[in-house]
């Protein structure tokens, strides 16, 4: 019979049962947040609150940080130190968790965070860790169904059932869980990076509004960009949706394409099937969302049934940029603006205005971006695959 209190996989030189307990077992106490506004930050003090918290890392984003609004001199308990777990305990968020990190600086937590106190015979890098688990997750599911908006209680919190091994064993999973999120953190910085510095060449390499050249040109193009509406220089064909009794989830039927959610990383990626052929596209076909979320631009690498959210664009790399380009710059934003329900219709998709050079040069600038999309996509993947390794671990190393 299956030990249920031994990890499936463990380092090596430890062994015996891991023993169950409560986290309030392992915390010295769990203490509500700060009940006050912020305020501009003041250089020195943060504030801390739940959606200051990364939904996906778990890390405090730094990009738009506060301060309390008060007399700070007596509330230094409300300051984070080491070895502080933080859980959301109300809304849409209950359950999401952050553990302090020395890096963060001088921070303060909001009254909407319940803050857990790990003694220093437990490892707060392991707590934490059970916290990303789907076992964590299901608990939360479990405690937060109450009538109204959902939460958890510092009284529910403590009741977590957590299996636990001894300090050494908790130190070495906690170190090597943490060592892989610094790997994932490193890759999706280069992510970034490579995507920033796409936007860049798009800001440099197509013309600015009103102008006729780029700021930056490959060597031996030198006439002016020409002004066209898209219908005149690619052929489009708007979605029409079969009837809803014929999508199926046969992979053996055609790819339905209905919008946005049918993309991912500017790629199709098959979800819904049907037996019912309206309007089609064929692979290689550039696919614009034509509902909310209005001008997102994909490439099918398969022939793909169009529901009404979507048209397709027979058109080459350097159109799928510079349909990018006006999605990014908010080109498509003046048909939604005072409407109920954003989206566009055939009339203006045709007569939106792109501005192209010469054919040669626009191969140019397609391969150019095309290598830049696939250097990105590269990376997206061995994001994604460090992602799924760590949740896999996650299930392994832990009871």
């Amino acid at each position: 019979m299956e030990n249920k209190m031994q990890p499936e996989v463990r380092f090596l030189g430890f062994e015996g049962d891991w023993k169950q307990q409560k986290l309030e077992n392992l915390a010295e106490s769990f203490e509500y947040g700060l009940n006050v506004s912020a305020k501009a930050y003041d250089g020195e003090n943060k504030y801390l609150r739940i959606t200051d918290i990364d939904d996906e890392t778990h890390e405090f984003l730094q990009n738009n940080l506060t301060s309390p609004d008060t007399d700070l001199s007596k509330l230094d308990n409300y300051l984070l130190n080491e070895r502080d777990l933080l859980f959301a305990r109300t809304g849409a968020s209950v359950g999401k968790s952050y553990h302090y990190n020395k890096k963060d600086g001088k921070v303060y937590f909001a009254g909407f965070l319940i803050r857990a106190k790990i003694k220093p015979s437990f490892n707060s890098e392991f707590v934490f860790q059970n916290t990303l688990t789907q076992k964590y997750i299901n608990f939360i599911k479990i405690s937060s169904q109450r009538s109204g908006q959902p939460g958890v209680n510092a009284k529910e919190y403590a009741s977590l059932r957590i299996a636990v091994p001894d300090v050494m064993e908790q130190k070495k999973i906690g170190t090597f869980f943490k060592q892989f999120d610094d790997t994932i953190h490193l890759h999706k910085q280069e992510l970034t990076t490579l995507k920033q510095t796409k936007q860049g060449f798009l800001q440099k390499m197509f013309p600015k509004e009103g102008e006729k050249v780029p700021e930056v040109r490959f060597p031996g193009f030198t006439d002016d960009w020409e002004q066209r509406k898209l219908g005149v220089v690619v052929q489009i064909v708007m979605g029409q949706s079969p009837n809803s009794e014929n999508y199926t989830d046969n992979p053996n039927d055609y790819i339905l394409v209905q919008g946005n959610a049918d993309m991912k990383n500017n790629r199709v990626v098959p979800r819904v099937w049907t037996t019912q052929v309206t309007k089609q596209a064929e692979k290689g076909d550039l696919i614009l969302s034509v509902r909310a979320p209005v001008g997102d631009i994909g490439k099918t690498d398969y022939d793909v049934v169009l529901g009404r959210g979507v048209a397709a664009i027979k058109g080459n790399n350097f159109i799928f940029q510079q349909l990018g380009k006006m999605k990014e710059n908010g080109y498509w934003n003046r048909y939604s603006t005072g409407s109920t329900f954003e989206s566009i219709n055939s009339k203006d998709i045709r007569e939106a205005l792109i501005i192209i050079p010469d054919v040669k040069e626009q191969q140019k600038i397609g391969v150019f971006f095309k290598q830049l999309d696939d250097t990105i996509t590269l990376h997206q993947r061995e994001l994604e695959l460090l992602q799924l390794t760590k949740k896999a671990f996650l299930q392994k190393l832990f009871v």
